[in-house]
C-alpha cells in the first residue's frame, strides 16, 4: 500500500529533494543547515523503511520500485547542485562523475538482470561506499557556513570523504559489472518475441480459417 508507513518514508526521501534543491537558492548560512539537516532526516529514512517493512511484513513492489529511486535522485540531485553553485572544487567534478556513472550503471544492469530473473545483491563494499557517500553530501551541503561555526575545514573534509566514494564506487563497480557479465553469459536472453510472433500468428491463422467457412 501506498500509504504504509515503510512506503510513506521512501516518498518522503522523493518530496525532500525540491526542498534541498531550493535551499541552494536562498542565501546565507542559515540554508546550508537546512540542506544539510533534510538529507540527514532523508539518509536516515533510508535505514528505517526497509527495516519497518521486513520487520512488519509490509515489503511491496511498490517498496522494492522506490526505495532505490529515491536514493538514486537524492544524491544525484545533491551532486549535480553541488557542482552547478560551485561548492565543491573543480577537481571534485571528477568523483561526483563517477558516482554518478556508477548509478547509471548498476540501474541498468539490474534492470537487464531482472529479466533473467537473476538477482544482484548489495555486497559489504558497497554498502560502507553509501555510508561514506552519506557523510560527504551533507557535509558538503554545509560547506563553508561549518567552517564558519566550527572553525573547521568543512569543505576539504567533505570532498576527501567524496573522492573515497568514488574510490569504492569504482570498485564495486567492477564487482558489480563483473558478475553481471557472467550471469548473461550463464543465462543468455531467449531470441526476442518468439513467444508473442507464434501468437500472432496462430490467432492469424485462426481468423483466416474463420473468414473462410463464412
Amino acid at each position: 500500500m501506498v500509504t504504509s508507513l515503510p512506503n510513506l518514508l521512501t516518498l518522503s526521501r522523493i518530496v525532500v529533494i525540491p526542498l534541498v534543491i531550493a535551499a541552494f537558492y536562498i542565501p546565507g548560512d542559515t540554508a546550508r543547515w537546512v540542506a544539510c539537516g533534510l538529507f540527514v532526516a532523508a539518509a536516515i529514512t533510508d535505514f528505517f523503511d526497509g527495516y519497518l517493512a521486513r520487520a512488519w511484513g509490509e515489503t511491496s513492489n511498490l517498496g522494492r520500485f522506490l526505495d532505490p529511486i529515491a536514493d538514486k535522485l537524492l544524491v544525484a540531485a545533491v551532486l549535480l547542485m553541488l557542482a552547478a553553485f560551485q561548492h565543491i572544487g573543480e577537481w571534485s567534478y571528477l568523483p561526483a562523475a563517477v558516482i554518478l556513472m556508477r548509478e547509471i550503471l548498476v540501474s541498468g544492469l539490474r534492470e537487464f538482470l531482472a529479466e533473467l530473473r537473476v538477482s544482484m545483491p548489495v555486497s559489504k563494499l558497497a554498502k560502507w561506499k553509501t555510508t561514506i557517500q552519506m557523510i560527504a553530501l551533507p557535509v558538503l551541503l554545509v560547506g563553508d557556513a561549518g567552517t564558519r561555526l566550527l572553525n573547521l575545514p568543512i569543505r576539504e573534509i567533505g570532498e576527501v570523504c567524496l573522492w573515497v566514494a568514488a574510490v569504492l564506487t569504482l570498485i564495486t563497480g567492477w564487482d558489480y559489472l563483473r558478475a553481471g557479465l557472467k550471469h548473461m553469459r550463464e543465462h543468455p536472453a531467449p531470441p526476442p518475441n518468439l513467444a508473442i510472433q507464434a501468437k500472432a500468428a496462430e490467432a492469424d491463422t485462426r481468423k483466416n480459417a474463420g473468414a473462410g467457412q463464412g
